[in-house]
């Protein structure tokens, strides 16, 4: 097959610095998260929250995130990674792929939620200030499919489509259409790049969209809109793929997961609107929370400068009292004794 035009794969997926293989995935993955934090931590104090409160939120559901994504991709293809076929020791090597953006929602959001109720804060206002980061995030993280050359779409003649390289990636060993082998010159739908465009739209849709009448919009209706654009573009990009994928009635799991994600938002905003609590009441209650956090770090502060203090000035008086002593002694073994004065 002869193209005039076509999108290039990266010639490497990782490099070498010294001992250390530094993997290009791990390394957009990270830079997703740290945007993402960035804008929540931009939107969160614009409603009246604190850099420290999006750092605890965020350590703890980035972690569970981790671990939920790994978990629920593991679930999904347990052919590549359970007996008889699969080696159960693959379940840790996350360098190798594998990460399921739903199973990061369930097990991000499930650390969200108990820590949000722990402190006693809104956790749809905090999702409301996430979802277009999280969105951003994951645009970011699809290039790591394109580095990996994995997850890549059904062959397509059009002018972007996907051309695979030699280069040592994950994808080279994936199969290609269900087990046969692809025609050489063959390029693909890019869905990593559907995805990433797809997303950036959806989060400027949040940003500048629904960021205009966010004040007539009930708490957590953004965070509805996310899974419904984000479930819905999902959907219809899964159905591309071609990589091998476990299937429920002929449709593969993610496109369920998908579908799932779509009526989980409908379903929340249908809810919200009846029921949901108001932009501003939700601000207050941020308020206090706040109010209440800066005044015991203050507290905690002063306590800190109060022992220093004290310390210091137990340190003086024992320093003070030593000088003394030794002045004394100094003062003694100067003064004449009475042999000495009548000599």
């Amino acid at each position: 097959m002869h193209t005039l035009a076509y999108i290039p794969s990266p010639t490497f997926s990782q490099f070498q610095i010294g001992p250390l293989t530094i993997h290009m995935y791990a390394i957009t993955m990270l830079t997703g998260m740290i945007v993402a934090v960035w804008i929540l931590t931009h939107r969160w104090k614009k409603l009246g929250g604190t850099f420290d409160q999006v750092l605890d939120v965020a350590l703890i559901s980035i972690v569970f995130g981790l671990i939920g994504a790994r978990i629920f991709h593991v679930l999904t293809v347990p052919n590549a990674y359970f007996p008889p076929n699969g080696d159960p020791s693959e379940i840790l090597k996350v360098w190798h792929g594998g990460m399921a953006i739903f199973g990061a929602l369930i097990g991000g959001s499930l650390a969200a939620g108990i820590w949000a109720h722990h402190k006693k804060y809104s956790l749809l206002l905090l999702a409301d200030a996430l979802a277009p980061g999280l969105l951003v995030a994951q645009a970011i993280g699809r290039l790591g499919n394109w580095f990996n050359q994995e997850l890549y779409g059904m062959p397509t003649t059009l002018p972007w489509g996907l051309k695979l390289n030699s280069a040592d990636a994950i994808g080279k060993s994936q199969q290609c259409y269900t087990g046969s082998t692809c025609p050489a010159g063959t390029l693909f739908h890019p869905t990593f790049l559907y995805e990433m465009i797809w997303n950036l739209i959806g989060a400027a849709i949040i940003v500048w969209g629904l960021g205009k009448i966010a004040s007539k919009l009930k708490v957590g209706m953004q965070m509805a809109f996310y899974l419904m654009w984000y479930g819905l573009g999902r959907s219809w990009i899964e159905m591309l793929r071609i990589n091998l994928s476990s299937e429920i009635l002929g449709i593969r799991t993610n496109v369920w997961a998908a579908i799932i994600c779509v009526i989980l938002g409908i379903a929340l905003f249908c809810y919200l609107v009846f029921n949901g609590q108001s932009l501003k009441a939700a601000r207050e209650t941020l308020a206090k929370v706040t109010a209440d956090d800066l005044a015991r770090e203050a507290a905690e502060e002063g306590k800190g400068k109060a022992a220093e203090e004290d310390a210091k000035t137990s340190t003086t008086d024992s320093s003070d009292s030593d000088e003394s002593s030794d002045e004394a002694e100094q003062s003694k073994s100067a003064k004449p004794s009475d042999d000495e004065t009548h000599e």
